[in-house]
């Protein structure tokens, strides 16, 4: 048996008796390694990553062998590895420990996977898709033409910088998980966000509706400057600034990171059951809230973003009668109808769905509107590594990722 991956770096002696071996942080480098002891006889307990990480030379993956008409989204790539940020909350610094944090593939054995992939979806699970602007420059010049709609991830300071994000259009993209995280500049602070701080929420909102392209917005809930008003507050931006879904948090202190290092140092830690630890639960005291009326706000944003008067007034915000159109049926489609979601996925019809999805991602119009001129104004936060628990089949196929 062996064990690798978020948990096991992050607790290696509670997952060492479970295992004949264990592997710390990334594995492109230490299961081949592993494979070469096991083969001369004298496999070892414990292999750790450290210098020498790239994923460069690691071969195409053997797609071959994924039962394709039992995903919705089948052609999920990743060409990059972590983020260049370093957020208190993000699993990401404990995870690539000891070596590089951010790294990419070549751009053409990257184009070369896309190339591969029959169908015209692509589903980037990133953590920051933009994060190296050259390599997404070069993947997304090589991608023109290629007639693909993808989604992806990224952050709030890189959809204002320069014209990467028009490039990213041109490609493709048509939906983009955002990590807008807090509105608090305090909060910011304490997470290390300081990248975020001074930056206009509301231009990066116009700027990717001005291209036509959906928000999948991410909100934190339960940071040390949140009161009893985050939520409603957070709630009412989101549909005034044409959010198309929303994955609501609550803060979840990740074994291995700064945040739950200082909670626990401060007594804060309520419970080490890892099974809670889904953003969806409170495992900790919060400063200015009580835990049930954080669960209870959270629950709350989630009711009120996806009612039906909610996603019609977002939808609205838009220029164009078929991005509304696009919003209402992909919002309502993430919230309204999981009942057929959860059929579709129990009796394996979810290969069927996948033309709906690539209507619904398709272009807002024949050329991109001029996105608004940036401002930087009001505090935002940018991406996560943070993202709820709650994913499977529907969140891939419904939503789009950082740290």
């Amino acid at each position: 048996m062996a064990l690798g991956g978020l948990h096991v770096t992050s607790l290696p002696e509670e997952a060492a008796p479970h295992a004949d071996a264990i592997f710390i942080g990334p594995g492109e480098q230490t299961f081949p390694r592993f494979l070469a002891d096991l083969r001369a006889g004298v496999p070892g307990r414990r292999y750790v990553s450290t210098i020498g990480r790239t994923i460069e030379d690691v071969p195409p993956i053997r797609r071959d062998l994924i039962k394709r008409d039992r995903y919705l989204v089948p052609n999920s790539i990743v060409v990059t590895r972590g983020c260049p940020q370093h957020c208190d909350f993000c699993y990401k610094d404990a995870f690539f420990a000891g070596g590089r944090g951010f790294y990419t593939q070549r751009v053409d054995d990257a184009l070369a996977e896309i190339e591969r992939l029959p169908g015209r979806h692509l589903y980037f699970l990133d953590d920051h898709l933009l994060g190296n602007r050259r390599f997404a420059a070069e993947l997304f010049e090589g991608m023109r033409g290629m007639g693909r709609l993808f989604q992806g991830a990224a952050t709030v300071d890189s959809v204002l910088q320069g014209d990467l994000i028009e490039r990213a259009a041109e490609a493709g993209l048509r939906s983009l998980f955002v990590g807008f995280e807090t509105f608090s500049p305090q909060n910011l602070r304490t997470s290390n966000k300081k990248q975020n701080l001074t930056r206009d929420y509301a231009a990066v909102a116009r700027r990717l509706s001005g291209l036509g392209i959906m928000i999948n917005g991410s909100f934190v809930f339960g940071m040390d400057d949140d009161g009893e008003d985050v939520f409603d507050r957070t709630v009412e931006w989101a549909v005034r600034n044409g959010v198309t879904t929303a994955t609501f948090h609550i803060q979840t202190p990740y074994p291995g990171t700064r945040l739950y290092d200082g909670l626990a140092a401060q007594g804060r830690i309520t419970t080490r059951d890892w099974d809670r630890y889904d953003t969806r639960h409170v495992v900790y005291q919060p400063a200015k809230l009580t835990p049930d009326a954080l669960k209870a706000g959270y629950d709350r944003a989630y009711r009120d973003f996806y009612r039906w008067t909610n996603i019609a007034r977002a939808s609205a915000t838009h220029d164009s009668l078929k991005h509304r159109a696009k919003h209402l049926f992909y919002a309502a489609g993430w919230k309204k109808f999981e009942p057929l979601w959860d059929l579709a996925i129990k009796t394996r019809r979810l290969a069927g769905m996948t033309p709906l999805l690539e209507g619904v991602l398709s272009k807002v119009s024949s050329s991109s509107t001029s996105a608004a001129p940036v401002t930087q104004v009001a505090p935002s936060a940018a991406g996560l590594t943070h993202s709820s628990a709650s994913a499977g089949a529907k969140q891939v196929a419904l939503s789009s990722t950082v740290s």
